[in-house]
């Protein structure tokens, strides 16, 4: 049977969920890395993805205002890293200097890549809807990475716990 609940009980239910890096620039090329939850792949042909921003974050301005971000998922041993970037905002701190994270030279788009991610997505800006006090920003994949090692994906699973699966 089903009971009536809040909507943040029943979003507090949601996990485990899928949680991703994404990697932004400024216009004088300082990246910025955001923690968000709010991600899902759109597309297959042409390959394209979706993520949810605050438009209070600074993410949110740095993607407007290029039109390109590099969406990362996260392995293993990247937790401390996932909860200090979905913590401090990039407008007062340096997170791949602060996280010890490794920027790599993208092929298409100006942010890096994360060196230590389990798999790197190079995306455009194709489109974006205002949703209320987020904004979804859809881009299409121009390039793919995957990690050389075999390293498992981390799902947060609440309460800033993370656990490591193999989907593949």
């Amino acid at each position: 049977m089903l009971r009536e609940t809040s909507i943040e009980e029943a979003w507090r239910r949601k996990y485990p969920e899928r949680t991703v890096l994404v990697v932004s620039v400024s216009r004088d090329g300082r990246p910025n890395i955001i923690t968000l939850g709010w991600n899902m792949p759109t597309s297959v042909r042409p390959p394209m993805v979706a993520i949810s921003i605050g438009i209070s974050r600074y993410s949110h301005k740095l993607i407007s205002e290029s039109g390109e971000f590099v969406l990362a998922f996260p392995s293993e041993g990247m937790e401390d890293a996932i909860i200090f970037c979905g913590t401090y905002s990039g407008r007062d701190v340096d997170k791949f200097k602060a996280t010890g994270l490794t920027p790599v030279k993208a092929k298409y788009v100006k942010p890096p890549l994360i060196g230590e991610a389990t798999v790197n997505m190079e995306c455009r800006v194709v489109g974006s809807i205002r949703t209320g006090d987020h904004t979804i920003f859809v881009g299409e994949i121009l390039a793919a990475y995957v990690s050389e090692e075999d390293k498992p994906v981390l799902f947060n699973m609440g309460n800033s716990v993370f656990k490591g699966f193999k989907c593949w």
